[in-house]
């Protein structure tokens, strides 16, 4: 779950962290000036430094602060954008989310799921297997045009019986001009919590797995 004081501690350690960055960028800036005006005090008078040395360096100069500002602004950004995505994700707590999977939950005798095709299909094919991997059910679905596709599942084989509760695998083959080619099945299921990490925040959905937010394509 998300710790309610973690953004507190967030904030607090890009303060910090910008705040030695600056320190730090200040401290090269000192020692380089300290440097070029030691250089000019000592040259040779026979061979002075001409402008084009001393542009040289202060673009040396310029190149190395604009770089530690450029770090300064994209770790704010950072913090800001991980910030702004677990309240994102806190919002999802309680609700049924759509993210790649197999598995399909039969529950007083309904079963749903869906597949996301990345081009239209002539046909697709669905093959239904119970926890041992036996099939129970083949369903056609027909020509479809790419994107999600809704699968309902009425919990009857192929023999017409009502199937027990529980749980149930599905995939599909998708033809489109003579060739077949698998689809992307995709699976429902309730986010119970959140967790933060170094990726940003990651959705806890069930027996289903741990996801990212990219990878959820619908919210119920």
């Amino acid at each position: 779950m998300i710790n309610p004081t973690s953004g507190i501690g967030a904030t607090t350690g890009t303060a910090q962290t910008a705040a030695t960055t600056k320190s730090a960028a200040a401290e090269s800036q000192d020692r380089f000036l300290k440097l070029l005006v030691t250089q000019m005090k000592n040259q040779d008078p026979l061979n002075p430094m001409d402008n084009a040395q001393v542009t040289s360096q202060m673009a040396q100069l310029s190149t190395v602060s604009g770089i530690d500002k450029l770090n300064s602004t994209l770790e704010a950004l950072s913090s800001s954008m991980i910030a702004s995505q677990s309240l994102q994700a806190a919002s999802m707590i309680g609700h049924v989310v759509m993210v790649p999977g197999n598995r399909m939950d039969l529950i007083n005798g309904k079963g749903v799921g869906a597949l996301n095709l990345d081009k239209p299909a002539d046909s697709i094919s669905v093959a239904i297997t119970d926890a041992a991997g036996n099939l129970v059910r083949k369903m056609q679905l027909g020509s479809q045009n790419s994107g999600p596709v809704p699968l309902q599942w009425d919990g009857l084989n192929d023999n017409g019986q009502l199937l027990a509760d529980g749980n149930y695998k599905f995939s599909a083959t998708a033809v489109l001009g003579g060739v077949k080619s698998s689809a992307t099945t995709m699976s429902y299921g309730l986010v119970n919590s959140v967790m933060q990490g170094a990726q940003g925040a990651t959705l806890s959905v069930g027996q289903l797995g741990d996801f990212s937010l990219a990878s959820v394509k619908e919210i119920l």
